[in-house]
């Protein structure tokens, strides 16, 4: 391998800071992107799949891609997560209508979602027990800091060009970034871990030259199907490429057919060729091995979660209208897995993997901080918005950098701490300090984030919330076999995303109900406004007065979480041992 293991997981921990960075970036393009996809501005609703397509595809199959990066190998998995992710920017990038940007967007989550599990599965073959703290620390704030850089990235290209392009630096980064590790697996015959097992380099002689040409035409055609060039449309001859055989679909012109076929033929070489670009039965091995059907029953409910939630408008609701039809689907997904899980020879969570207290003690860890972590990201720029920044979204916004900047700093700090005291000590007192800052926004007034004092609860808040991040995991892959890491990683990271849906549901539900109360009691217009029944400034206030008590109810509910989070780390991370210690056996308390 050339250069050493520093070098991969920095190569990898590169690529999940980029793939965290694009989950945040569509914040800012998302108004540009309906717009391209035919959705006006004020259907905002309409534009939700966009958001909640990457979230389906990055949670629900990151177990799949876990467990296969156990079986197949870390760096065979960093490498084709990296390849999906440049294909979902492809095809978000050129993307007219909303179903495939949808798609585009899956297929992004798929990819930058499978980042995470291998990358940290790779910390742990690289990494003994006690030295694994710092380098989760920096996968943790490299992960966390795409929230900071996604915004303002997003931010610099729409200033100066079109939202495409943003996609499009994704892909050649993604593409960059895979050929990096690649050079790094293939520079000799020695192996960074005793799992990671693919076929050598090869030159342009071994290259399969026919997949190559599917993919050229494919590409071609696909591009000119999305573009439509002027000149060629408004051409007698040429035009008559660009008019659909049937229907209405710009996949039904002769040129979209080629594409079609082309994309066909691609993936039948692919599945047939000795050498192919793309080992598809390779891949498909793995899936199987792997389960794929209980991964499919699992990713059903998972995604009956994300969309019954992912879908809701926080600041007025609970579910989506549709939202219990998800979650009964999700009810019934997850007793058919439990149901494959107990009678399945080689099920995905292999029978014992998450037998240790630390170990399924992470993920219902990982959970509140989840639905602690979802109260600041969200409801912080919603308080700023009903306060002192009521006419501008970008500086209620900017308002949440401070607790942004905050958290990869702690992850850091909480990485080299877990070498010397124990993760539930570090993840305890994290979470404490979280609440700490929660406590403290829950009595912000009107005018609090005017002034500087403002800034504490924010700064306490996020590095708080960093602290934890490392020893969870750091706890959850010393309490399980090494055989199993990429699921034990994906595993925290779905809990944790789990924990923010279900968590903004809960504290949405509470804050409306305070809003609604203080709401109900406020006086008519005509009684508040002398006389008048319309609305008057001093009405409006007493509103915002109530939408208040609203986000402080919100944070109150988020420090209790905070606390939970820290009292079950207490509690179920004992006999974990992730400090530089002479070693000892695991005991199970």
């Amino acid at each position: 391998m050339r250069g050493g293991p520093r070098s991969l997981l920095g190569l990898a921990a590169v690529a999940v800071a980029f793939a965290a960075a694009d989950t945040y970036v569509v914040v800012l393009a998302l108004p540009d992107m309906m717009a391209s996809a035919g959705i006006p501005i004020d259907q905002l609703q309409r534009g939700a799949p966009i958001v909640s397509g990457f979230l389906l595809g990055y949670v629900a199959m990151l177990p799949l891609i876990g467990r296969i990066a156990d079986l197949r190998g870390r760096v065979p998995v960093l490498i084709g997560a990296l390849v999906l992710f440049a294909v979902g920017s492809l095809v978000t990038t050129v993307a007219y209508d909303l179903p495939s940007v949808v798609a585009g967007r899956f297929l992004q989550g798929v990819g930058g979602g499978g980042l995470v599990p291998a990358t940290l599965a790779l910390v742990a073959d690289l990494y003994p027990t006690d030295r694994r703290g710092v380098p989760l620390g920096v996968v943790s704030a490299v992960q966390e800091l795409g929230s900071v850089i996604g915004p303002l990235y997003g931010a610099l290209i729409l200033a100066v060009t079109d939202w495409r392009v943003i996609f499009g630096v994704n892909l050649v980064v993604g593409l960059a970034l895979a050929a990096a590790i690649r050079w790094l697996r293939f520079g000799s015959n020695s192996q960074p871990t005793a799992q990671d097992a693919d076929r050598p380099a090869r030159g342009l002689s071994g290259l399969d030259w026919a997949g190559v040409l599917f993919v050229l035409v494919g590409l071609a055609t696909a591009g000119l199907v999305v573009v439509e060039p002027t000149s060629l449309v408004a051409d007698v001859t040429w035009g008559r490429l660009f008019i659909p055989v049937t229907g209405s679909t710009r996949w039904l012109t002769p040129l979209g057919l080629v594409a079609l076929v082309a994309a066909l033929l691609f993936l039948v070489r692919c599945w047939t060729a000795r050498r192919p670009l793309v080992d598809l039965r390779g891949w498909w091995s793995a899936a199987l091995r792997a389960d794929l059907p209980g991964a499919v029953f699992l990713a059903a409910a998972l995604g009956g979660v994300i969309l019954a939630f992912a879908t809701a408008d926080p600041r007025v609701e609970v579910f989506a209208p549709q939202g219990w039809w998800y979650l009964v689907a999700a009810a019934v997904a997850t007793g058919v897995f439990v149901w494959h899980l107990r009678t399945d020879e080689a099920p995905l969570v292999p029978r014992g993997a998450l037998r240790r207290t630390p170990a399924w003690g992470s993920l219902l860890v990982s959970f509140f901080v989840g639905a602690a972590l979802i109260a600041a990201l969200i409801d912080v720029p919603i308080f700023a918005r009903t306060t002192v920044y009521a006419d501008s979204q970008v500086l209620a916004a900017l308002v949440l950098v401070r607790f942004l900047v905050a958290l990869p700093v702690g992850a850091v700090v909480g990485g080299y701490l877990t070498r010397t005291y124990a993760a539930a000590a570090v993840t305890a007192v994290g979470m404490v300090l979280a609440a700490f800052g929660f406590v403290l926004m829950s009595r912000w007034d009107v005018t609090a984030l005017s002034d500087w004092p403002a800034t504490v609860p924010l700064v306490v808040g996020g590095f708080g919330f960093g602290l934890a991040l490392a020893p969870v995991n750091a706890a959850m892959l010393a309490a399980t076999d090494s055989d199993v890491h990429g699921l034990a990683g994906a595993g925290v990271v779905v809990s944790r995303m789990m924990g923010m849906l279900v968590g903004v549901s809960a504290l949405t539900t509470i804050g409306l109900r305070r809003y609604y109360a203080r709401a109900g009691d406020l006086p008519p217009p005509l009684q508040v406004c002398g006389g008048t029944t319309t609305r008057c400034d001093a009405f409006d206030r007493l509103l915002q007065q109530a939408g208040i008590a609203q986000e402080q109810t919100v944070f109150a509910g988020a420090a209790v979480c905070a606390l939970l989070a820290a009292v079950l780390a207490v509690v179920l991370f004992r006999g974990v041992e992730t400090r530089a210690l002479p070693s000892r056996p695991w005991v199970d308390p």
